[in-house]
């Protein structure tokens, strides 16, 4: 919740961190050690993105963490999608076209079943579906996975953080077996908060690049800061890592989205945590452990 005690000129590298954020910067420094590798929307360069078929593709290529989105259709299923509208990786304009722009808020779970989520991607996926947020836990489980989950869009879905929760809890998530194997990020902060209060025993993350001034307040209520990989540099992990999180241990950084060899090594010199990738496979290569 504080700055740790062992980290005596935290103060001085956080005065200095805006000299150190250049991506470029130190990026040579350091060797290439133990990092957690996370299979973005699954294995998403290899199968279409979100659905049961990207998670066991990472199965089969031996990652155990993936990550997805989660939002909620009309009449309140959690649905397991990026976009807030249907229209890039289904064929929602095919089967519903007089129903622009296609809002995932604005189609039933229903609806939303008879779509194809795979054709986009390839005539090898064609009938693969959007995933409820149910049936990605039930595989999820049966492949021994770990999820980054997403909360994705919460303005649109008013106590989406608490449907969500609650969900979890129902497929026996929030045991204490399961919170091992669990990270919710979002990129809104008051969401992450809010999943703190309710549940402070899951680890979050917070998407983004807190400033130096900032960072002592996100520190109250998660665990991870997770920034696009093109915004860090070896001085801003350090000061991250300067910080302890509501769970009593170093802010941890897992950077996105990672996917070719030159920038996972670069991006593995500034110290993070971890990689969020399409490629897990090339990461992994790349750093020579996952």
């Amino acid at each position: 919740m504080h700055a740790r005690v062992v980290a005596a000129t935290a103060a001085a590298v956080l005065g200095t961190v805006a000299l150190l954020l250049s991506p470029t910067s130190d990026a040579r420094a350091g060797e290439v050690g133990e990092t957690t590798v996370i299979a973005h929307r699954g294995a998403s360069a290899y199968a279409p993105e979100n659905t049961l078929a990207s998670i066991d593709k990472a199965a089969q290529l031996g990652f155990t963490w993936v990550e997805n989105d989660v939002q909620r259709t009309k009449d309140g299923e959690l649905v397991v999608i990026h976009d807030d509208s249907l229209q890039r990786t289904t064929n929602v304009e095919q089967v519903f076209p007089d129903r622009a722009p296609w809002k995932v808020k604005d189609f039933t779970a229903a609806e939303i079943a008879r779509l194809d989520a795979g054709s986009w991607y390839s005539p090898a996926y064609a009938g693969t579906r959007v995933p409820t947020l149910r049936d990605y836990m039930c595989r999820i489980e049966h492949n021994h996975e770990k999820l980054l989950l997403e909360i994705k869009n919460p303005e649109l879905y008013p106590r989406l953080e608490q449907q969500i929760l609650k969900q979890l809890g129902n497929e026996g998530w929030l045991d204490q077996k399961h919170l091992r194997r669990l990270i919710v990020q979002s990129f809104s902060a008051d969401s992450i908060r809010t999943v703190h209060e309710l549940r402070p025993a899951i680890t979050t993350a917070y998407l983004g690049s807190p400033t130096a001034a900032q960072m002592h307040q996100y520190a109250r209520f998660t665990d991870l800061i997770n920034p696009s990989y093109g915004s860090l540099s070896k001085g801003y992990v350090s000061a991250v890592h300067s910080f302890e999180g509501p769970h009593d241990e170093p802010l941890r950084v897992f950077a996105w989205t990672v996917n070719d060899a030159a920038t996972a090594r670069r991006v593995a010199g500034y110290g993070v945590d971890g990689m969020i990738t399409n490629k897990p496979d090339v990461v992994k290569a790349a750093l020579g452990s996952n």
